[in-house]
């Protein structure tokens, strides 16, 4: 299914065409996801948040940041991923639609980022807050634990990084391997869009490549990885750093999984990934 919708050909073109990507965004989800919720929508900076409730105050809040190259999103396995968490979770959920390159660079959109946790910070306490997020939704919930650290702002309970970006130079050589059996991504297409979202060009600053900072003092963090994904090489690593740093982690790999396996339609190892997402954030 991947393979016929295009996706990798579309990810396999220098520069990308971000536009054509961009049509498949879904900025506002559609009613019957969420019968029986309240939904409402309200700006934070210049992202728009999409909360979605179960009726009843929670006082426990789950940010959801979602990937799409910095360029796109969010999309629709977004939303349906989502649905599912809020059938079987009590969370309150943010739907966090930050703004997206190349109009905006890697400094903006981090500092709208920054916005939104400190806005949680003054609703919620820290430790029933929850950041998930896939891609680069992961990249920008890794930096913005790292920043936090450096300032002495209180940590969520824990992260979930499902197919985290960790380093946006994308010139681990292994790569170049694993780009021939990845079903989704390509180097080129990847390379260009953290191009476009770069400040200068700089695409080793921390904020884009979180694997070039420090992984001290990260809370609870839980990792899905995929062996078919041409991130993986570099999630590998980031592990290793973590784990030097004594931080406690989980990591589910995804045996041949392509790209944010979890959140994908059909696929029965998608289904049983994403109960095990609901299972963390239950416990």
């Amino acid at each position: 299914m991947i393979k016929l919708k295009g996706i990798k050909k579309d990810f396999s073109k220098d520069p990308i065409d971000f536009k054509k990507i961009r049509k498949e965004d879904i900025h506002h989800p559609k009613s019957r996801l969420f019968k029986n919720r309240q939904v409402s929508n309200f700006k934070i900076s210049n992202t728009l948040i999409t909360e979605i409730t179960r009726g009843k105050p929670s006082n426990s809040l789950l940010i959801f940041i979602h990937g799409g190259a910095f360029i796109s999103g969010p999309s629709k396995h977004h939303w349906d991923t989502i649905q599912e968490i809020t059938n079987k979770t009590n969370h309150t959920i943010w739907m966090c639609d930050y703004p997206k390159a190349p109009e905006n660079k890697i400094s903006e959109i981090s500092k709208n980022i920054d916005f939104v946790y400190n806005t949680a910070l003054k609703k919620y306490q820290a430790k029933h807050i929850i950041l998930l997020g896939d891609s680069v939704g992961g990249t920008l919930i890794t930096a913005l634990t790292q920043r936090l650290i450096k300032s002495n702002i209180e940590l969520p309970y824990k992260i979930i990084l499902v197919s985290p970006v960790m380093d946006a130079t994308m010139s681990n050589p292994q790569i170049n391997t694993i780009d021939k059996i990845d079903p989704m991504l390509s180097k080129n297409g990847v390379l260009s869009a953290k191009k476009m979202c770069a400040e200068n060009n700089d695409l080793k600053n921390e904020k884009i490549s979180p694997i070039n900072g420090t992984f001290d003092n990260f809370p609870n963090t839980i990792l899905f990885l995929a062996e078919k994904d041409i991130m993986y090489p570099d999630q590998k690593l980031a592990v290793k750093k973590l784990i030097s740093a004594k931080v406690n982690i989980d990591v589910i790999t995804g045996k041949n999984m392509p790209h944010i396996w979890p959140f994908l339609p059909i696929m029965n190892e998608a289904k049983t990934a994403l109960k095990e997402i609901i299972s963390r954030l239950n416990n």
